[in-house]
């Protein structure tokens, strides 16, 4: 009786309420307060202030905004620093892009009144220049910051190659001056160079403990070997392989350095035949694996054919292996025997000879294989099937598009989805699209 008298008092309260403004009212209710509550009166004002600040946690920044001019007290909790710990800056040329933008008054507002409380950032930014310079120009703007993580972004190109290095690295230089307890960074495709690797060091070696640094032409493997030196709590690593180096694997081998999780390494090359890569020595891997025994290498390659000469001639203790472009058998017969910490491949394309025996020797020789991809690849399911069977259900993870297996005399794709699944332990069937 008494929730049915509170019904009729909000009727009351509001004659001229329409029906569709009542349903609005009714979901929003049930979506806060539970089915059991849809006819109760609510008192938004009055809510418990870390109720509406969970709220405000959950709506995005546009929403958030309009929900503070609901009354005073809404607007205050929108300005309290726990809101502010954590944004993204949106960064778009609305002319060129599909992404939305922080409007540059709030963008002001907030480095007036929460530059001092931003602890987790980052800038997402389109293709444009304008954007990623826009962005530099937040960023020497955050004088009173404490960052902890700094994230830049770009959604399509990489368009922070566009600004100059001079801006660029005067923008990173007050973050990393003036924040003294960064530990997480991730600024791949960006003109990052050796001075402001020497800043950052200078600032924040004590709490650094990830690094993502990919395609950053500027830096040289001295820069990030000074990184390695001094950045004694250093956990996870990306970077291009062009700056790995046997010092840099001693440097995080040595006795100061907390162990290793994550070691990421984009092999890549544009032009064919135009790069001679260097070979890593077997006892510089071994070091760092003595050092840090649960480290995952991960190695990315987008390279050609030619070019892969100077890789797993000697053991190597990588992890996780992906190929964006074709390798050949050759360097799959290395792989199996060669990579004997592997845990997953990934082979978007190999040619028109089947891979069998490479399969089989990487499934007896790998013993921690847990998942493996194959796209344009040959493998006959007789071969496919013995992978399989050897490997057992280790194999978490099973991705072959259907197109990669050729029937044999034994086994049609009919049979094998049952003999494969028989092996797992689980139902599996061939992909129609790759998964990876």
């Amino acid at each position: 009786m008494k929730r049915a008298r509170q019904k009729v008092v909000v009727e009351n309260e509001a004659p001229q309420t329409s029906q569709k403004s009542k349903k609005q009212k009714t979901c929003l209710y049930g979506t806060v307060f539970g089915e059991s509550d849809l006819h109760a009166s609510v008192d938004w004002g009055s809510l418990p202030h870390h109720v509406i600040l969970r709220i405000f946690q959950f709506l995005p920044l546009v929403d958030r905004a309009r929900a503070s001019s609901v009354c005073r007290r809404w607007n205050e909790i929108f300005h309290i620093p726990d809101l502010w710990r954590r944004f993204e800056f949106e960064l778009s040329q609305p002319a060129t892009s599909y992404l939305k933008s922080t409007h540059p008054d709030l963008i002001q507002q907030i480095i007036k009144r929460h530059a001092d409380h931003l602890q987790y950032v980052s800038f997402r930014v389109d293709s444009s220049t304008e954007s990623a310079e826009a962005a530099c120009d937040i960023l020497s703007q955050l004088v009173n910051c404490s960052i902890k993580t700094l994230g830049l972004i770009s959604t399509a190109k990489p368009s922070f190659m566009n600004v100059s290095k001079a801006h660029f690295a005067s923008a990173l230089t007050v973050v990393f001056v003036n924040s003294k307890s960064l530990s997480s960074i991730k600024i791949d495709d960006t003109p990052l160079d050796d001075p402001s690797l020497k800043v950052l060091v200078a600032n924040n070696s004590d709490t650094l403990k990830l690094l993502k640094m990919s395609s950053c032409p500027h830096v040289s493997p001295a820069g990030i070997l000074c990184v390695a030196d001094q950045c004694h709590g250093l956990k996870e690593l990306a970077l291009n392989y062009y700056i790995l180096s046997d010092e840099l694997l001693l440097a995080l081998s040595s006795e100061k350095h907390v162990d290793l999780e994550h070691l990421r390494i984009d092999v890549v090359s544009e032009n064919p035949g135009q790069v001679e890569f260097h070979t890593i020595k077997k006892q510089s891997w071994d070091a760092l694996v003595k050092h840090s025994p649960k480290v995952n290498i991960v190695m990315y390659f987008f390279l050609y054919e030619e070019e892969f000469d100077a890789f797993f001639r000697e053991e190597t203790p990588v992890t996780h292996l992906y190929f964006g472009r074709a390798v050949s058998k050759a360097m799959l017969g290395r792989i199996g025997m060669n990579c004997p910490r592997l845990i997953e491949l990934v082979v978007c394309a190999n040619g028109l000879q089947p891979l069998d025996d490479e399969l089989i020797r990487i499934a007896e020789r790998c013993k921690n294989l847990t998942a493996m991809g194959l796209g344009e690849c040959e493998v006959t399911c007789r071969g496919f099937i013995e992978f399989v069977k050897m490997c057992g259900g280790r194999l978490t993870q099973l991705s072959i598009m259907e197109e990669v297996l050729i029937p044999d005399n034994d086994y049609s794709l009919d049979r094998l989805h049952l003999e494969v699944s028989k092996h797992l332990g689980r139902m599996w069937f061939p992909d129609m699209m790759p998964t990876w």
